[in-house]
């Protein structure tokens, strides 16, 4: 197949922390695919094909397959496309030879290194539309979890979790919200004292250490 389906990975939010590769790929895109605010905040509606992905991934896949015989498809994801993107969804359809993927920055990653801290033995664990396993969050001795949270699974009730999981009070936690906006929000807290944040922060990154 002479095009490819290009999946870029466009980071936290923020173009400063976007990788060059990824904005000019996008910049130069006759066919562009992403979320609505990625569309507003990237897409070049003039002599541009364009869909904005919501719940129906049938209908993003049929806009792509339309789109493949006659231009590169590129498809923006947040963070980074390795890390719950859409990429999985494109391999089950497209053969490796058919992708080509731009990595971005995620979500995870700006959140530890806001936080000052090494991540390359942490645990990272999605609980943004999803809830592992209760023994996941059992507490070990130095260990370290990243997570992506949501509506239910927020600042407030992972940390309740965690302690019905034999975490300690004492345990670090970091809350990181909005990542590489204005309004960016850091907070270095403990489990014990969680409740005790004002604020409830849902889409956010929470790193907890033992």
């Amino acid at each position: 197949m002479a095009h490819k389906i290009i999946i870029v990975g466009i980071g936290p939010g923020s173009p400063r922390y976007m990788v060059p590769e990824a904005l000019d790929t996008i910049k130069g895109a006759k066919v562009l695919v992403g979320s609505s605010r990625a569309m507003e905040q990237y897409g070049n509606p003039e002599g541009q094909k364009q869909f904005i992905i919501r719940a129906d991934m049938a209908a993003v896949m049929e806009f792509i397959e339309l789109h493949l015989p006659d231009n590169d498809v590129i498809v923006m994801v947040s963070g980074d496309p390795g890390y719950y993107s859409m990429l999985d969804a494109v391999r089950r359809s497209y053969s490796d030879e058919c992708i080509k993927v731009i990595p971005g920055l995620s979500s995870m990653q700006v959140a530890f290194a806001k936080l000052g801290l090494p991540w390359h033995d942490a645990d990272l664990i999605s609980m943004h539309g999803r809830q592992p396993a209760p023994e996941s969050l059992d507490f070990q001795p130095g260990r370290v979890i990243g997570f992506l949270t949501d509506k239910n699974n927020n600042s407030k009730t992972i940390p309740k979790m965690l302690q019905e999981r034999g975490w300690p009070d004492s345990s670090m936690l970091g809350i990181c919200s909005r990542l590489s906006y204005d309004d960016e929000e850091i907070i270095k807290t403990t489990l014990g004292d969680a409740a005790m944040v004002e604020k409830t922060f849902y889409n956010c990154v929470l790193v907890v250490v033992a």
